[in-house]
């Protein structure tokens, strides 16, 4: 029996051996954030429908934030806040020249209003994510709430994962945006670039919108993922594996077989 166990130890370091010495990882991961949620509820219920477990980022200041808030956490989807930043409008967007108290009243407004959230991704946010001292206090207050933090990097400025990583915060980053082109042939395009990295760096992170064009893609694309070699994973299993490491609250694999 134990020799038998040696055989099956020696022989999966040997699988993640020549997987390595191929260049490609042994696993190959993708996780989905669908943006710009509360706006539309018969729309944005096809997210909730889509088969696996997508990430629903709702917008603070929309009509139908709490409603499909409740409605994506009874379907058992991850929520997250997707906040406000400059250049982004409204009652509850950041600002640089706002100050640190406001900023927090903003953000628990924000909380408040979308309830059930286990993190938050930046919506826009080109200014207000390259502001150091603003994105260091995002990060401990979210470290105090228990939530994670996406990093949409919407502009190449971005220094939010960097203080994220300075306290040790769970996060992750955006590697591919599906749909700045809104049209199928395009979206498609974007959606095997994301399968294509994740086979060469072992995973991908995935942001789109509930647009007609991109939601059609993703109901005929994601259930062939599987017959393509990947492991559609929520974003708490992948922040667990970019960091390599558990993440505490996280229930179940997260994996959509």
């Amino acid at each position: 029996m134990r020799f038998a166990l040696i055989i099956a130890v020696l022989c999966s370091l040997a699988g993640v051996a020549q997987a390595t010495s191929a260049g490609e990882p042994h696993k190959a991961y993708l996780t989905l954030i669908i943006d710009d949620l509360g706006q539309n509820l018969p729309r944005d219920r096809r997210v909730l429908a889509l088969p696996g477990p997508v990430t629903t980022a709702i917008m603070p200041d929309t009509p139908h934030a709490a409603e499909f808030a409740r409605e994506a956490h009874k379907a058992g989807k991850i929520v997250i806040l997707h906040m406000p930043m400059d250049p982004a409008t409204g009652p509850f967007a950041w600002h640089p020249e706002l100050t640190i108290e406001e900023l927090g009243k903003r953000l628990d407004g924000a909380f408040k209003a979308v309830p059930y959230t286990a993190g938050i991704n930046n919506h826009m946010g080109s200014r207000m994510t390259a502001q150091p001292a603003a994105m260091a206090w995002l990060m401990a207050e979210l470290q105090r709430r228990n939530k994670f933090f996406v990093d949409s990097r919407t502009s190449a400025q971005t220094v939010a994962a960097a203080e994220a990583q300075k306290i040790g915060l769970a996060h992750v980053s955006r590697d591919v945006f599906l749909d700045d082109e809104r049209t199928e042939a395009a979206i498609t395009t974007q959606l095997q670039t994301a399968i294509k990295l994740a086979h060469k760096q072992g995973s991908a992170v995935m942001i789109g919108h509930p647009y007609p064009q991109t939601l059609a893609v993703l109901e005929r694309e994601l259930p062939k993922l599987k017959a393509q070699g990947v492991d559609w994973i929520d974003i708490k299993l992948m922040i667990s594996v970019r960091s390599n490491r558990a993440m505490a609250g996280h229930g179940k694999d997260g994996i959509y077989r």
